[in-house]
């Protein structure tokens, strides 16, 4: 049971949830390669890594591009000879009610929460295929498992991740893992960057401000389902705080 020397490719890793994962993972030993839209933070985020003794390289992407995706994993594979583990984090949460109409976040989400991840997925099934191991690590959410007004297409697009996964845990040859991970109430910047209605981003800070807890609690998990021996599948790991309905 270890990380140290896998070798972690992880979207969204600038900020919050990624960046906690980042970090947790090089100080047990992970070599990282990170991507995000904003190259300044992951750049940031790999020289804390590097300061601290550990490994990092990175690459700007967005992952609505699916060549952004299979030049990660080639980073990867030029940089360590290969790749063990990819963390589908990037998401975007532009909620609203329905009749509010705004369809372009909508659209958005799509893109991002599923097109993203499943782009995240054809970038590394060769690869893990001729391995013969690999692991698979998608970030969904707690708003698909209870749903709220507000959040029907941010959990719609959570539960299509889902489904894709539990899918994909089903295909999957020896040798290959599947995990999702699905976080409650955290604590990061992710309303405020992502939550496009002014009033539903205020409503929904506040009830962060009363339960979210820290990123760390989703890297930890995160760390447990790829610590574990090659013949061991954490399939599914949800997180929340203990005061989340």
């Amino acid at each position: 049971m270890t990380i140290e020397n896998k070798i972690v490719a992880i979207t969204g890793a600038g900020r919050g949830i990624g960046r906690a994962t980042a970090l947790h993972l090089a100080a047990r030993g992970a070599r990282l390669v990170l991507g995000a839209r904003s190259e300044a933070e992951i750049a940031t985020v790999a020289d804390s890594i590097e300061k601290a003794g550990g490994s990092a390289v990175f690459r700007q992407l967005d992952v609505t591009r699916r060549a952004d995706l299979e030049a990660l994993v080639g980073l990867a594979q030029d940089r360590f000879g290969r790749l063990d583990v990819i963390v589908n984090n990037a998401g975007i949460g532009p909620i609203s009610r329905f009749d509010a109409l705004r369809v372009e976040d909508w659209d958005a989400m799509i893109d991002v929460n599923v097109r993203g991840a499943l782009y995240g997925i054809a970038a590394v099934l060769p690869i893990f295929g001729a391995q013969r191991s690999g692991h698979v690590v998608n970030v969904i959410s707690t708003a698909g498992l209870k749903i709220v007004p507000t959040m029907g297409v941010y959990a719609a697009t959570k539960n299509a991740l889902r489904t894709a996964t539990e899918a994909l845990r089903q295909e999957c040859v020896p040798g290959l893992r599947v995990t999702e991970v699905s976080p409650g109430f955290i604590d990061t910047t992710f309303v405020d960057s992502s939550v496009t209605d002014p009033a539903v981003r205020e409503a929904v800070n506040r009830q962060k401000r009363k339960l979210a807890i820290s990123p760390d609690a989703i890297a930890r998990a995160i760390a447990f389902a790829i610590e574990q021996p090659a013949d061991v599948e954490i399939g599914s790991i949800v997180v929340r705080p203990t005061a989340q309905d």
